[in-house]
């Protein structure tokens, strides 16, 4: 864990806020790779990337901050202080969507189009917030039951952060860099597969089929508290039903080639 990056004249620099900024500057990558090979204007990669990730940013806090109201009507002033940690991912990808939506009729371009080609940037952009989750030491996992897995899979957090006050002395799954690694996977199997799709939506619904089960079966790891509903909490019900998504989309394409 190490959530100060380092200090700018006497300004505190955080990783999460580094990491945030650099799976940004990843997507914006990837787009204008994708890009490129489509011969799309310049800045077309700049503004997709402004229009989702300030979405998505926006999205994934509120969604944080409803979780924890309790906390922060107590303390308002903190709302904004993303920079230290503190988004839901799905409610990012909630309100991204929207955005994306409205970014594809504005160029007048297919939705569906603009979701595969979206979609890569994201995986990796999510990806590299994990790694900032990690150093943060937030979103961290349950104590380690495996003789093997705690020789390789776990970190043991200082007693002055939350995990390490919650599990003193105790070895808990780097759930983060499990997601971020396969995040990482996901998003090098997109990419790989977006100029060979043969259907607008293919990659979409590709995502759909692949991260949802990953964070589902992730979250029974998961250390810190969740909202949960019966014997499954709020992820992985939301994992559940875009897993159902990406199959009935997956499965409409393939009746499209097939028809």
């Amino acid at each position: 864990m190490h959530p100060i990056l380092f200090n700018l004249f006497g300004k505190e620099i955080y990783t999460y806020g580094v990491m945030a900024a650099l799976g940004f500057l990843a997507a914006i990558l990837t787009w204008t790779w994708l890009g490129r090979q489509e011969n799309r204007p310049e800045g077309f990669a700049a503004d997709l990337g402004f229009w989702l990730m300030t979405s998505g940013i926006i999205g994934s806090r509120i969604a944080y901050v409803i979780a924890n109201w309790s906390h922060y009507r107590q303390a308002p002033a903190e709302i904004i202080r993303i920079d230290q940690g503190g988004l839901v991912f799905y409610g990012g990808l909630i309100l991204a969507s929207g955005a994306l939506a409205w970014f594809a009729r504005r160029h007048r371009l297919p939705l569906w189009h603009v979701a595969d080609f979206a979609i890569p940037g994201l995986a990796i952009g999510h990806a590299l917030g994990r790694i900032g989750c990690f150093f943060n030491g937030c979103c961290y996992g349950r104590p380690v039951e495996c003789s093997v897995c705690e020789a390789c899979c776990s970190v043991i957090y200082p007693a002055v952060s939350e995990p390490g006050r919650l599990f003193p002395g105790t070895r808990l799954y780097s759930v983060q860099l499990f997601e971020a690694a396969g995040l990482l996977v996901i998003w090098l199997i997109l990419v790989w597969i977006y100029p060979r799709r043969r259907k607008d939506g293919a990659v979409f619904a590709l995502y759909l089929l692949l991260y949802p089960p990953c964070r589902f079966l992730l979250e029974f790891i998961r250390g810190d508290a969740r909202l949960s509903w019966v014997a499954l909490n709020s992820a992985q019900v939301v994992s559940l039903a875009l897993l159902a998504i990406g199959i009935l989309l997956w499965r409409l394409l393939s009746n499209k080639r097939t028809a």
